[in-house]
């Protein structure tokens, strides 16, 4: 058994998939925008990601934009038969790397086909729904429009599983009457946990639950607690908080990313770490704190 396994699988739309994958959009340049500053190191991460045995990596075609998927389809196509590759549309990039709503039926058969060209696909596995209500975080707002297109384009076989990301639990139960969801990807992580009710909800349903900025995202996880239980275990606090993500709940699939093969490599070895008991109740502590 490699260490990766060691994390466990949960179902991702028809796939089961290691519960440690891969987030693409580090692999932009800064801000997510623009070309990564070192283009060999991109392709030697991802290489060495599915080389390590993941398989699920998360993308979006406005990261960049069009640069993750350009870079993934390069480094692994032809892909592996297990590799699940989920993307997300409903936003746009400015000219600003602002990030823009881009909701309308022609914008998101427009972000499909872009998505289908870039990673050299002719279905894609999930496609997440990137609800923009609020670019900060879930916001109230009828998705009944934007995910009828998005159920249109997978009844016509361009996409063969839908998620939500970004989304509140009326939005996902709108959702679920007109399409079934595979998987909700929002914001959570050891001091961000809005969504515990959610995901223990999503568990028992046997729904994946993929958290965006596990480890903080442009906010990096800062806490004593953190750093101490990192220090005792021999482990970096990233690692900790990956690990316990992994003890939160067994839907949660984690999906941390970097541009350098050897944060990937400490990243995956998370699988192998054990909390205590004692770590676990001073994790848990931290969103109390927060």
């Amino acid at each position: 058994m490699s260490s990766i396994d060691k994390s466990g699988t949960f179902k991702l739309g028809e796939h089961s998939v290691r519960r440690l994958g891969y987030g693409a959009m580090q692999l932009a340049g800064k801000g997510v925008f623009g070309p990564p500053k070192d283009h060999d190191a991109a392709i030697a991460v991802l290489r060495e990601a599915v080389a390590s045995g993941v398989n699920h990596i998360d993308t979006s075609d406005f990261y960049g934009p069009h640069v993750t998927n350009m870079l993934i389809r390069e480094a692994l196509a032809p892909y592996p038969d297990d590799l699940v590759i989920v993307t997300k549309i409903g936003a746009r990039r400015g000219s600003d790397a602002s990030w823009l709503p881009a909701f309308s039926p022609e914008e998101l058969i427009q972000a499909v086909h872009d998505n289908l060209r870039n990673l050299g696909l002719d279905v894609l596995d999930v496609v997440n729904l990137r609800l923009m209500f609020d670019v900060f975080g879930p916001a109230e707002g009828s998705i009944e429009a934007p995910l009828s297109a998005l159920a249109e384009l997978q009844r016509r076989g361009l996409v063969r599983h839908i998620g939500l990301s970004n989304a509140t639990r009326a939005q996902i139960e709108q959702g679920r009457r007109i399409c079934k969801i595979a998987c909700v990807q929002n914001q959570y992580n050891l001091a961000h946990r809005d969504d515990d009710a959610l995901i223990d909800q999503l568990a028992r349903e046997g729904t994946a639950y993929v958290p965006f900025f596990p480890l903080g995202g442009f906010s990096p996880l800062q806490s004593s607690a953190l750093s101490d239980v990192a220090s005792r275990l021999g482990a970096t606090p990233m690692q900790v908080a990956l690990a316990w993500l992994l003890r939160r709940a067994p839907n949660i699939l984690l999906i941390p990313g970097t541009s350098s093969v050897g944060h990937l490599r400490e990243n995956l070895a998370t699988a192998e770490l054990e909390l205590p008991q004692d770590a676990l109740d001073e994790l848990d502590g931290i969103a109390k704190a927060a």
